[in-house]
């Protein structure tokens, strides 16, 4: 494989970003597919996977707070703008490793690495004929026709800011109620059902979901979802031969 395949794990805080990194990272591994991670969020105290490449090695949230007087929130706007910076260093640690897929696990805040400059320049520099966005939609965000839109127009707006294919991921499977699962996932597969369900409440909430739900049926395949678990590792099947059929025409790699 001549280019190596780069996989960007974003979405709101606490969708479970790193488990995924984590988790997808050690199935890669037992299937023995050369797989590595970068950590790009410079604030994060604890990791649960050991990052080939960690932003952290140049950039330090704390650090960046005490020499310029910022506060957690000014400081993080700051470090997002200093990865863009450093792309450079981050493309010359990724000339070090031969790999067949790059997992990247962006900063906690969303819009930190969509809707800055980092993502942007960063894709722009690695390539964007070999990346993918996994937008993760949290299930505990999900769990109302209205919240599950916004969080289908806040995925698709990371894919129009940033420019390049995505697939939007159901997360934590294993510890939301079936019944939830069904219904999310329902939801995903069949507009229709989510319009009616919307529609339902007959206030200003709903007309203004009647149009959003419009562009969701106008982007057809955006709504669907791949489900899967952090813990028990289902689904990562499914995500990874989403992730060949992106950049391979679904023509599984071969094995070193």
């Amino acid at each position: 494989m001549e280019e190596m395949a780069y996989v960007y794990f974003v979405g709101t805080a606490g969708s479970g970003k790193s488990m995924l990194t984590a988790a997808f990272d050690e199935w890669c591994r037992r299937h023995r597919y050369n797989v590595i991670t970068v950590n790009l969020d410079p604030g994060v105290r604890h990791i649960p996977y050991d990052p080939e490449i960690d932003v952290r090695e140049w950039i330090i949230l704390e650090e960046v707070m005490k020499e310029y007087g910022l506060g957690p929130n000014g400081a993080q706007i700051a470090c997002a703008d200093m990865i863009a910076l450093n792309v450079s260093e981050i493309e010359e640690r990724l000339g070090e490793y031969r790999a067949d897929y790059v997992l990247f696990d962006t900063p906690g805040q969303l819009e930190l690495f969509a809707f800055r400059s980092a993502g942007k320049v960063l894709m722009d520099h690695l390539g964007r004929n070999n990346s993918l966005l996994g937008f993760l939609i949290d299930p505990a965000l999900s769990t109302t026709p209205a919240h599950f839109v916004s969080q289908l127009m806040l995925s698709a707006v990371t894919q129009f800011k940033l420019e390049v294919p995505l697939v939007n991921i159901l997360p934590k499977v294993d510890i939301i109620e079936k019944q939830t699962l069904e219904m999310i996932m329902e939801w995903g597969k069949n507009p229709d059902v989510l319009y009616e369900e919307l529609m339902q409440r007959n206030s200003l909430h709903a007309q203004m979901g009647e149009k959003l739900i419009n562009v969701i049926r106008e982007m057809g395949s955006h709504t669907r979802l791949i489900p899967l678990s952090s813990e028990t590792l289902e689904g990562m099947e499914d995500l990874y031969t989403f992730i060949q059929h992106v950049f391979y025409g679904g023509e599984d790699l071969e094995k070193s």
